[in-house]
C-alpha cells in the first residue's frame, strides 16, 4: 500500500520568556489550515505530537509541558497602527484539542523578533541600532501588546546578559507592554461586575467542594485568573512542582476549584465545559513572602520579595510564571484589597517583586480608579527570546 509524503511546511521553533513553542507565517501554512477549523488544528496537533496517551510528545515538536506545547500564527496585520497580528494556539497534550481562548504572554517575547526577522515589519520602522518598537495585535483576546526589540546591524540581537529565573542561560532583554490588558467585556444585564473584576469586587467568597468556603480575587487582566490563599487550601506558597504535580488528589482538587471559578466569573455556562476550557482561567495561590530554595537551588530570601505566588496551567504547577497570568499579578497587585495587593503587604503599588518555584520576577501596572471601577493601563515586565531552530517542519498526510 502506497502513503503519500509528508508535508514540507517552513516554521520557527523560539522560546519566548519560559515557554517555547512552533511559530509560522499564517500564508505558510497549507490554503486549509489558514482559516480557523478542524483543518488548523488537526494540523497543528500532529506538529506538536499530540494527543500522547504516553505524555511524551516523542513524535512531534511538543515538549509535554504546558510551557512547551504551544503553537504561534503570525501575519502582518491589516490593523492600523499594528504590525503583526499574534494568534496563539495551547495544544493539550494528552486529548485532541487546541485551546485559543487565551494569550501566552511568555511568547509575545518572541513575537516580535520573529515579525522583525521575517518580513513582518516594515523596513523603515526596524533601526540599524537601538530598539525596534513592535506593535502587536494580541488576536485570542483582541489587545494590543508593544514589544522593546533590541536591534544591532539592523538584526534582532537574541544575545545578552540578561537573566530571566526559569531560563538556564541569558540573553537580551526584551521589554514588553501589555496595554488596557483588562478585559472589554461589559457587565452583565443585571449589572454586575466590570471588565477587570468579573463579579465587581475585589475580593469574593465562594464555595468549592473539598476546599469549603474560599475567599478569591477574580481578574480578568492578561487572562482570566484565580487567585486565593496559599493557606486557605493547605499550602504555604514555598511550593515547587513535584509536592503538587505528584499528588493526584491535590491536581483533581485545584481542577474542581478552577472550573467552579469559571463558572463564577461568567467564562462557561456549567461546570462541564470546563473541561473544553483547559487554558483559562489560570488558579494562582499567594502568600506574604518566605524564605526557600528554587528549584534550581538558589536561596530565596523573604525580604528581596514582596509576596510569593504559585500558579497552575493546564493541570500542573507551572515550573516558574506565566507571563500572561504576571499581568494579571501586575494588576492585581496595584488594586488595593486583592489578595494579591494583601499578601504583598497592602496599599498603593505600581510594582512588585513575587517569588516562583524558579526565582523572582518583577512585574509593573498602572492603575487607576475611575467612576468606582479599577482600570489598569498597561502592565510591564521584561523577557527574552531567542531562535532555537528554523527550517521546516515534516507533517504526515492522511
Amino acid at each position: 500500500m502506497a502513503f503519500p509524503p509528508q508535508l514540507k511546511i517552513a516554521a520557527t521553533y523560539m522560546r519566548g520568556g519560559t515557554s517555547k513553542g512552533v511559530f509560522f507565517k499564517l500564508d505558510d501554512l497549507p490554503l486549509a489550515a489558514q482559516t480557523p477549523g478542524p483543518a488548523r488544528d488537526k494540523l497543528l496537533l500532529r506538529v506538536i505530537g499530540s494527543p500522547d496517551p504516553y505524555g511524551k510528545h516523542t513524535d512531534g515538536m511538543g515538549g509535554a509541558t504546558s510551557s512547551t506545547s504551544k503553537t504561534v500564527i503570525l501575519s502582518r496585520s491589516s490593523r492600523a497602527d499594528h504590525d503583526v497580528d499574534y494568534l496563539f494556539g495551547q495544544v493539550s497534550i494528552d486529548k485532541p484539542f487546541i485551546d485559543w481562548s487565551g494569550n501566552c504572554g511568555n511568547l509575545t517575547a518572541a513575537v516580535g523578533s520573529f515579525a522583525i526577522s521575517n518580513g513582518l515589519v516594515d523596513a523603515s520602522r526596524i533601526p540599524d541600532n537601538g530598539t525596534c518598537v513592535v506593535r502587536i495585535w494580541q488576536a485570542n483576546i483582541q489587545k494590543t501588546i508593544i514589544a522593546h526589540v533590541p536591534i544591532t546591524n539592523g538584526e534582532v540581537q537574541e544575545t545578552g546578559d540578561f537573566e530571566l529565573d526559569g531560563v538556564t542561560f541569558p540573553a537580551a532583554e526584551v521589554q514588553v507592554e501589555f496595554m488596557d490588558p483588562a478585559s472589554d467585556e461589559d457587565a452583565d444585564e443585571s449589572g454586575k461586575g466590570s471588565s477587570m473584576f468579573p463579579t465587581g469586587n475585589v475580593v469574593d467568597e465562594f464555595e468549592v467542594p473539598g476546599f469549603g468556603k474560599l475567599q478569591a480575587t477574580f481578574i480578568d487582566a492578561g487572562i482570566p485568573t484565580i487567585f486565593v490563599n496559599a493557606a486557605d487550601i493547605g499550602y504555604t506558597g514555598t511550593e515547587l512542582q513535584g509536592a503538587i504535580n505528584e499528588n493526584a488528589d491535590a491536581l483533581l482538587k485545584f481542577e474542581t476549584l478552577r472550573a467552579h471559578g469559571a463558572l463564577k466569573m461568567g467564562l462557561i455556562s456549567s461546570i462541564d465545559e470546563a473541561a473544553s476550557r483547559q487554558h483559562t482561567p489560570k488558579i494562582a495561590f499567594v502568600a506574604p513572602p518566605a524564605d526557600y530554595v528554587s528549584s534550581s537551588g538558589k536561596a530565596i530570601n523573604a525580604g528581596d520579595i514582596d509576596l510569593l505566588v504559585r500558579a497552575m496551567s493546564m493541570g500542573k504547577l507551572h515550573h516558574a510564571m506565566m507571563g500572561t497570568a504576571a499581568v494579571a499579578i501586575a494588576t492585581a497587585a496595584a488594586v488595593p484589597g486583592t489578595l494579591v495587593n494583601l499578601a504583598a503587604g497592602g496599599g498603593d503599588r505600581n510594582q512588585v517583586v513575587f517569588g516562583h518555584p524558579s526565582g523572582t520576577l518583577r512585574v509593573g501596572a498602572e492603575a487607576k480608579q475611575v467612576n468606582g471601577e479599577w482600570t489598569v493601563t498597561k502592565a510591564i515586565m521584561s523577557r527574552s527570546a531567542r531562535v532555537l531552530m528554523e527550517g521546516w517542519v515534516r507533517v504526515p498526510q492522511d
